[in-house]
């Protein structure tokens, strides 16, 4: 097979790579849709190992089905799938423990461009078919179910992490794909207040289309210093960090009432540390605050489920697709984007049919 990837660290391109084997529980697919993400840059260009030498890159796809194992009852050759980032194996007891993505041991339930190739290739290999898989409805195009693989589940789960309730004052850190995503499952969650903090103009505007309330632009004023004037000096209920650098990350704890949560899903690479300011630890963790952090949930139920949300219409993922490509031979174009970083940019697509 043909796949585009991490040849060694700081140095991506094309590979040849023998054909991946289906098992009895796997299934064998050829992209129809497919995504690159800043994730796939952390791991070319930030992140090290051998796991990452000779790997195709990719964890967004949406597929169609052309080998299906001896024991995969579900689905069957030709069926169109969406495929999550997170594919457990689901034969470990953590499993059972409510923490799939870590069932035999940290960030093990994702082995996209990890431990296995990639979705950046002509076939593509899905452990625990039945599990992991689901059926791509005839009515929601490709693309859009794509953006639900990794955005949709990333930034919903921060607003899992942080308990978002009814008539919660929400801050979502940081508005790209993942915090956009965020802003509109914490809207679903109930959020009243709900602060989106952000510069790019496309993705302000897009952030209020998914439920924010207001807008902050860090370029005018320390964020600080904009929430608290904005809550009459009481903070919100809680802060999603999905984006920014370690000062954003600090001043998730700053902007918390006491009792509050934050939640972090932005990845941080190549930090040796962190160190909190004590003006931003809410009276010297005092303050009963809680900080999460977690790796998006994955599965057939959690497809499914955020497939039921966008077909009932109540959020478009889609929205957030800014630039389209085709083909298998655009993947270097798209993923060049995602290094890049252009202001117009939110997230980009490729297509193949």
């Amino acid at each position: 097979m043909k796949g585009f990837g991490v040849l060694k660290k700081g140095n991506v391109g094309w590979m040849e790579k023998p054909d991946p084997v289906c098992g009895p529980f796997d299934a064998i697919a050829r992209p129809v849709a497919i995504a690159p993400c800043t994730s796939d840059v952390h791991s070319a260009y930030e992140m090290d190992g051998p796991h990452l030498v000779n790997r195709i890159l990719g964890h967004e796809c949406v597929g169609e089905l052309i080998e299906t194992g001896s024991e995969v009852k579900d689905f069957k050759v030709g069926d169109r799938v969406v495929i999550p980032c997170t594919t457990p194996s689901w034969r470990y007891p953590g499993s059972q423990d409510g923490l799939h993505q870590h069932e035999a041991g940290l960030v093990s339930g994702i082995n996209f461009s990890t431990y296995e190739d990639g979705t950046f290739a002509d076939h593509i290999k899905i452990r625990s078919a039945d599990l992991n898989l689901a059926l791509l409805p005839a009515d929601l195009p490709a693309e859009t179910a794509v953006m639900l693989t990794d955005m949709m589940t990333t930034g919903f789960h921060g607003a899992e992490l942080a308990e978002v309730k009814f008539g919660d004052s929400v801050c979502v850190l940081g508005i790209g794909p993942v915090g956009l995503m965020a802003v509109a499952g914490s809207a679903l969650a109930g959020a009243g207040k709900l602060y989106a903090v952000g510069s790019r103009p496309d993705c302000v505007a897009l952030a209020k289309v998914y439920g924010a309330t207001d807008t902050i632009n860090y370029k005018e004023g320390k964020i600080y210093d904009q929430i608290m004037a904005a809550t009459g000096g009481k903070g919100v209920d809680a802060a999603i960090v999905a984006g920014g650098d370690l000062d954003t990350f600090y001043t998730a704890f700053g902007i918390c009432k006491p009792g509050g949560n934050v939640a972090n899903i932005n990845v941080f690479t190549e930090i040796p540390s962190f160190n909190i300011p004590i003006e931003y630890t809410g009276g010297g963790w005092l303050g009963h605050i809680t900080l999460r952090g977690g790796l998006c949930p994955g599965g057939r139920r959690r497809m499914e489920r955020l497939i039921a949300i966008v077909q009932a219409g109540r959020v478009d993922p889609g929205k957030m697709i800014t630039h389209r490509f085709k083909g298998l031979e655009a993947i270097p174009e798209a993923f060049q984007l995602m290094v890049n970083k252009p202001r117009d940019l939110i997230k980009p697509v490729i297509n193949f049919n």
